[in-house]
């Protein structure tokens, strides 16, 4: 009998035995409920508030227990409500005995594995709540066969498969939600059958097809969630007609095209509609203005196009523009058209909608004036967003009549006119960004007066204004802002004068930019009482004077930027005090002296540049050990002299470094073939010797080269990036030789005199049988140390210790107290993992193998074999072994934070997006290890979240080498029968056996994905095709939500970070592998995101 016809039988059985259950109720009493809720709370495994434990107690009255409620009548159990109480552990099959159970809420908890068919049994259920579990496994079909249920709540879960025709049998369901699980295939037309539903949500899962025409019928429907999915085609052209309650409509992040149908009026009670993120044309149709009672209105990330104007009239809609009868929708609240290409004037009743509350328009090509009377009638509004369009004219005084506004956004377009002053009355105003415009100063006065307005909004948070040709200067009152100010940017905006001495006074302030303006005068020493500044960008202005002693007091500084300016003096020596300083940039100033040593001290830095000042003196030896992070290091046009410490190649973050037009001599060191990142490399006119290093072959990174005018000698390398120089890189010098192209004399053919000759017939010979003994040496002194010398077989219980520490059977055995399921940690494939503390007291990870598991001990040799040959920072490390003929066990350090798979997908833990930066370098740290840094390479060969552990840091370890494998010294790939978890291998992998160092790559590429998304694979290219989709579309809408809030200042600083980040991912993930980077250009791509975070969020945010 076929396997699905027997499932099908098989549930049929159990909805029979369910029935006879159900029919059986009056005979049942209290004590089988009370059975059924013990073995409930035995499957508890974790219950941290200790209510079941303490409150659960078989002394008691079961209708007294915490949760438990009973009916008057004969004391059955009719509701158990254990929400959100942190309990963890798997549902008992004794659920299905609580026959008289008509609501059950274990929702918000920790519950994991599969619902119990038993469940079905619940003949009298009316509302069932497993919501914000970790259940997984397909949806049971024997839900069909609750036929009293109303709310049946799955959301949040892990489950997959299909949607189940047999959901259609539960006719009187009202509220349906299975939304933010794994669900793939169509919506089945079955759904329809359900004529009481009112709540529809599937949202956030991986559904595909069209929607079923079943749906348009449902006329009970009030809400229809089917958001983030992949469903495609266009809409019904009745697809209102007969949905007479519909109130609330989200169809965004799908593939839905086509145009919205102008039968949208007929969806008389809607109040919200979202078709955002999709492939809908057209234009908006005329009638959305019948839809009198909306109130929120997404439709932005779509391709809404003008067309013709020959075929205008054939359509009910206004080409590429917003049709003035969107001025009929008098309710409206919220009005969102990001990125939807709409184009033209806005209809002027647009600002007659009283109601509106939000109005973003973001990004489109909007053009034309805003109306002279435009905040008159917006007694609501609280976000005006209409940056990067076309918009022209004055901003109207009546902004002003808008008094509930939190955010202007008017940046990125063609404003002119002067910035009105009466914005001040706004007073709870938070967000001003007007950057990237033409507006201009009053012309009766110089001083920028509406910034003195503006210090009466008290709520005031960002102030920008970058890139407007202002041309006035600071008023004094700019210190009488608020606390509340964290941001001023005003670079490019031709600010003249000097910076008030008031500045002191915006303790708040974390960002001060006014860059590249005409500001004279010195920087204040008041300054120096911002004590929550985080970035000082005061570059290209004339200003003049020392740099400050009190900008030391700034402990928060991670940005100090002052080139291109006049300032004279030394540098402050306390500037080695500000720990937290990253980038520091004095370059293209007059400063003398030598630079103080205790700038050297500033571990932490990522950029460097004092350039083009009047240093002298000599670099410290220990520059090289000291600046671990640095990846700009410029000290160009300066009087610095001595030698080039050969520490320079410890500096092995360094891209760029810039040392031209100084008087250093010696040699270049041979350590520069260390810095393995760099991309640019000038050392010209200085007075260096000696000839170039070969090691210099070994920078495949190098883009620029530069070390002209010295006194080089010798062969110029031709390997490398060399191939790529030309003759302007060496020009110069004293005595290079090479190929005639670098326009360099010929090297001489190098010549052995008579004596060394004679050596050459006897080395022939010598040689071969030296390098022979000295293999064979190496051999037996790597077999008498390998680890399988070091194991032997035990005899009457004694244990086998591999070589840092004895441990024995009866020890893992009390360390485990006798491997209790109190001291489990986890299962796998190959067997359990237990926490043990050792007869010293160190607590250690004990990995248990199943050894009736096939293939447990081959795994079990390959994990040995591995890891007894490492010692990595980002690789668990072994401790000790012991086996005898039936137990075989591995003792691994312990990770007290458990793995990435856990923080990624339970609900009580949180990773920012730093975090999870962190842990993905590490894990490429551990993987580029393996790969590159032993002579023998290794691949892990099944790296997934679940093997990704974590320390009490919150550094990352990876674990778990079982299905590792060791290569030859000169082979890169390998064939394997072995395969590793399905939607973390690579397609080579799976379709052939053939593992290499690019299948490593493409793991780490998917497990990259699934950080910063919070989605599982659940197939080679399924969550690869959805990210890629996203990074053509929008990247908020595949990133974890909990990264990326709405309201957070930071976001489009972490939205560029994250398509960075998942830009690589699709990279490792390519279906070739000779396309995918090395794990070394992983690490130094991610690597250069995270240092140029801060930096990268200053110059999007800010815009």
């Amino acid at each position: 009998m076929p396997k699905h016809n027997m499932a099908k039988l098989n549930i049929q059985v159990l909805l029979l035995i369910c029935l006879v259950v159900c029919l059986a109720v009056t005979g049942s009493s209290s004590s089988t409920d009370h059975d059924a809720l013990v073995a409930i709370k035995s499957r508890i495994t974790s219950d941290p508030y200790g209510i079941l434990a303490t409150n659960w107690s078989s002394n008691s009255d079961i209708c007294y227990w915490h949760g438990v409620y009973c009916s008057r009548d004969n004391d059955r159990v009719v509701s158990l409500n254990l929400h959100n109480m942190g309990l963890r552990g798997t549902l008992a099959p004794q659920i299905g005995n609580l026959s008289s159970l008509a609501s059950l809420d274990i929702g918000q908890n920790k519950f994991y594995g599969k619902i119990p068919e038993e469940l079905a049994c619940l003949c009298n259920l009316k509302r069932l709540y497993l919501d914000d579990n970790e259940f997984n496994g397909d949806i049971l079909s024997s839900f069909g066969g609750l036929f009293d249920l109303r709310d049946l709540h799955l959301e949040n879960n892990n489950f997959t498969g299909l949607v189940l025709n047999s959901i259609g049998n539960i006719s009187k369901l009202e509220v349906l939600n299975i939304s933010f699980n794994f669900l793939q295939g169509n919506i089945p037309e079955d759904i329809g059958r359900l004529s009481s539903l009112k709540h529809l949500s599937l949202t956030n899962n991986q559904l595909s097809g069209s929607l079923p025409l079943a749906i348009f019928n449902m006329s009970s429907l009030q809400i229809i969630e089917l958001a983030a999915n992949k469903l495609s085609d266009t809409l019904q052209v009745d697809i209102c007609d007969r949905l007479p309650q519909l109130e609330r409509l989200n169809l965004s992040q799908n593939h839905f095209s086509g145009k919205i149908p102008s039968t949208i009026k007929n969806c008389k009670k809607l109040q919200y509609l979202s078709l955002a993120i999709n492939e809908f044309q057209g234009s908006i149709p005329r009638e959305i203005g019948n839809v009198t009672t909306l109130k929120s209105l997404y439709l932005g990330y779509n391709q809404f196009q003008g067309m013709d104007s020959s075929k205008y009239e054939m359509f009910s809609v206004t080409a590429g523009g917003i049709p003035d009868e969107i001025g009929c929708l008098t309710n409206l609240k919220e009005l969102n058209l990001r990125e939807g290409r709409f184009s033209g004037p806005l209809p002027g009743d647009l600002f007659n909608i009283s109601t509106l509350e939000i109005i973003d328009l973001y990004r489109n090509e909007f053009c034309g004036h805003l109306p002279s009377s435009m905040g008159h009638w917006l007694p609501n509004l609280k976000s005006l967003v209409l940056n990067h369009n076309n918009f022209s004219g004055k901003i109207p005084e009546s902004t002003k009549n808008a008094s509930k506004l939190v955010t202007i956004n008017l940046s990125s377009n063609s404003f002119s006119g002067s910035v009105p002053n009466n914005l001040g009355e706004l007073e709870f105003l938070e967000r001003l960004l007007l950057g990237v415009n033409n507006l201009t100063c009053e012309k009766l006065t110089p001083e920028l007066r509406f910034l003195s307005s503006l210090t009466n909004c008290r709520n005031l948070k960002l102030v920008v204004l970058a890139l407007n040709p202002l041309g006035g200067f600071l008023p004094s009152s700019l210190g009488n802002f608020s606390s509340s100010l964290q941001l001023i940017q005003a670079f490019g905006s031709k600010i003249i004068g000097s910076i008030p001495i008031g500045i002191g006074n915006l303790s708040g302030l974390w960002y001060l930019g006014l860059d590249d303006n005409d500001l004279t005068g010195p920087v204040p020493r008041t300054i120096g009482r911002l004590h929550n500044l985080e970035v000082l960008y005061l570059e290209q202005n004339k200003l003049k004077g020392h740099i400050p002693d009190d900008i030391c007091a700034l402990e928060n500084l991670g940005d100090l930027y002052v080139s291109q300016n006049g300032l004279n003096g030394s540098i402050p020596a306390c500037l080695g005090g500000l720990k937290s300083l990253q980038r520091l940039y004095l370059d293209s100033n007059k400063l003398t002296s030598t630079i103080p040593s205790a700038l050297w001290s500033l571990k932490d830095l990522v950029l460097l540049n004092l350039s083009r000042n009047f240093f002298g003196g000599e670099l410290p030896s220990t520059i090289g050990t000291d600046f671990k992070e640095l990846t700009l290091l410029d000290l160009s046009y300066n009087q610095l002299s001595g030698y080039i410490p050969r520490s320079i190649g410890g500096a092995q973050q360094l891209s760029s470094l810039f040392l031209s037009n100084n008087k250093f001599g010696g040699d270049i060191p041979e350590s520069v073939g260390n810095l393995i990142g760099l991309e640019f490399l000038d050392l010209s006119d200085n007075k260096l010797s000696g000839s170039i290093p070969k090691s210099m072959e070994k920078l495949r990174y190098l883009q620029y080269l530069n070390v002209s005018l010295n006194r080089l000698q010798g062969e110029i390398p031709s390997r490398g990036s060399f191939v790529n120089f030309t003759a302007l890189s060496f020009k110069g010098n004293r005595a290079l030789c090479g190929p005639p192209w670098l326009e360099v004399p010929l090297c001489r053919a190098r010549t052995a005199n008579r004596s060394q000759s004679k050596f050459v017939p006897l080395l022939k010979y010598i040689l071969p049988f030296t390098a022979l003994a000295l293999l064979i040496a190496i051999l037996i002194i790597f077999v008498l140390n390998s680890p399988a010398r070091n194991i032997r077989p035990l005899t009457t219980g004694e244990s086998m210790l591999l070589e840092w520490r004895r441990v024995s059977y009866i020890e893992l055995l009390r360390a485990t107290e006798s491997f209790s399921e109190s001291n489990l940690l986890g299962t796998g494939g190959f067997g359990s993992v237990f926490r043990g503390i050792l007869s010293d007291g160190n607590i250690v990870a004990i990995k248990v193998l199943n050894l009736e598991h096939e293939g447990a001990m081959k795994s079990f040799k390959a994990e040995c074999d591995v890891l007894h040959q490492i010692r990595h920072r980002n690789i668990v490390q072994i401790i000790s072994s012991c086996t005898n003929l039936d137990f075989s066990a591995l003792v691994l350090e312990y990770m007290p934070n458990g793995n990435l798979e856990k923080w990624l997908y339970s609900h009580n833990n949180y990773l920012d997006m730093i975090q999870r930066l962190n842990i993905m370098i590490d894990v490429g740290l551990a993987i580029e290890y393996l790969h590159h840094g032993q002579v023998t390479p290794m691949l892990h060969c099944d790296l997934k979240p679940s093997n990704i552990l974590l320390d009490e840091d919150m550094v990352a370890h990876v674990g778990d080498f079982g299905l590792a494998k060791i290569l030859g010294e000169e082979e890169f790939m390998e064939r394997t029968v072995t395969l590793a978890t399905v939607g973390y291998m690579a397609p080579e992998y799976g379709r052939e056996g053939l593992v290499s160092a690019k299948g490593d790559v493409y793991s780490y590429g998917v497990v990259l994905m699934e950080t910063f998304t919070r989605k599982k694979p659940t197939d080679e290219m399924s969550l690869r095709n959805w990210v890629n989709a996203a990074l053509h579309g929008s990247i908020y809408d595949v990133v974890d939500k909990n990264m990326l809030a709405s309201d957070d200042e930071h976001l489009p600083m972490k939205k560029h970070c994250s398509s960075s980040i998942l830009s690589l991912a699709l990279d490792c993930t390519a279906f070739y592998a000779a396309e995918r980077p090395t794990m070394e250009e992983v690490i130094f791509r991610l690597q250069k995101i995270r240092t140029l975070f801060p930096r990268e969020f200053i110059q999007v945010v800010m815009m």
